[in-house]
């Protein structure tokens, strides 16, 4: 199954309206809590200048770019870890994802309600956190138990580093700090993988402003950024209601024309879903022919046979070799041919680390 992030917030702060920005897939979006009761999931195109750039030079018959998948998830609610509101099954729906996109609102808009009568992001992200910190405890101290007993007898070398863990996530937990503040060592991940902790997702945080506030900012944003400023989490500034109207125009001309006036290269929506791909860990390499340019999504580290292994099994099990010109090389020199006569293709084997941008051609035997 394809990795995950899930769009999270409390009601009414622009979850869904930016979910429709992202996917051709329409959640429906209006002015009262719970209006997204099943997590929609849309199937992202990853915005990449590269993949242009190689559809130019090779003049393939067609053009395949790497996608992510978002998932937008019912509004969460004070009391939700004890079931309020949709609580469980929005806990249980964020757990499946691998990240998570906190959408808080940072606009003042007397038309749109807000479940808490105030606009203050710094609050309503404390909601949230609460009540997944809470659910974490509640999972942390049920394994905490089960692996003090299997540490006991001195023998069960995992059960006893799982009880560390859960020691160290338990203190942090009852802090009111999130799990993934806790750094573990690759033996400690390992134990704790299977946790499947909600605090301990990756996360990315966009604050959802008005046009205005777009350009100039506000004190809803100062605070918030100051907020999270000891967290490892990038923070966007994104209009959502904005972007909702860059997505209806037609032509490229409209939207670039929209876009010059609002002072900004680009739709917000694009800058999030290239951090949402980085969020989930995953790096691009291509596959350029005149059949097809595509790129690849990969997890960041991946083997030469692991990356292969993504277009098919049998590559990965078949693995003989790679044959891997970068990026780069490839667009100076113009053809796979020129690289050729340049010295510029490098054959790699089994032990090779795939880089982001790689253009690679496999050679297997099944």
């Amino acid at each position: 199954m394809a990795l995950q992030c899930g769009i999270v917030g409390l009601p009414n702060v622009g979850k869904s309206t930016l979910f429709n920005c992202l996917s051709n897939a329409k959640a429906q979006s209006a002015n009262f809590p719970f209006c997204t009761i099943e997590p929609n999931v849309g199937v992202i195109t990853v915005p990449d200048d590269r993949l242009i750039k190689l559809e130019e030079l090779v003049n393939p018959e067609r053009v395949q770019p790497a996608t992510v998948e978002i998932v937008d998830i019912a509004g969460l609610v004070k009391g939700a870890s004890k079931g309020e509101g949709l609580g469980n099954k929005f806990l249980s729906n964020i757990r499946e994802t691998d990240a998570i996109i906190h959408v808080v609102r940072c606009f003042e808009d007397e038309n749109i309600t807000h479940v808490d009568g105030s606009i203050d992001p710094v609050r309503d992200k404390e909601v949230i956190d609460t009540e997944l910190q809470l659910k974490d405890l509640e999972t942390v101290e049920a394994r905490l138990t089960k692996a003090q007993k299997m540490a006991k007898t001195g023998k069960d070398a995992a059960a006893i580093r799982l009880s560390g863990v859960l020691e160290r996530y338990k203190e942090t937990l009852l802090q009111g700090k999130s799990a993934r503040v806790v750094e573990l060592t690759e033996q400690e991940e390992e134990v704790a993988k299977d946790l499947y902790l909600l605090t301990t997702k990756p996360i990315l945080y966009v604050c959802n402003v008005d046009e205005d506030s777009l350009r100039n900012g506000n004190a809803h944003i100062d605070a918030f950024k100051e907020a999270v400023k000891e967290e490892d989490a990038e923070v966007l500034i994104l209009a959502a209601a904005v972007e909702a109207d860059i997505a209806e125009l037609d032509t490229y001309e409209e939207r670039q024309m929209f876009l010059d006036d609002l002072g900004i290269e680009e739709p917000g929506v694009a800058h999030l879903i290239r951090s949402a791909y980085n969020l989930l860990n995953l790096e691009t390499y291509f596959t350029a022919g005149v059949k097809e340019v595509r790129a690849w999504t990969y997890p960041k580290g991946a083997t030469a046979p692991q990356a292969a292994g993504v277009i098919h099994s049998d590559f990965e099990k078949g693995f003989i070799r790679a044959e891997v010109i970068k990026y780069n090389d490839y667009v100076e020199l113009k053809s796979e041919a020129a690289c050729k006569d340049k010295g510029k293709i490098s054959i790699e084997g089994k032990e090779y680390i795939v880089q982001d941008g790689d253009i690679m051609h496999f050679r297997f035997n099944v």
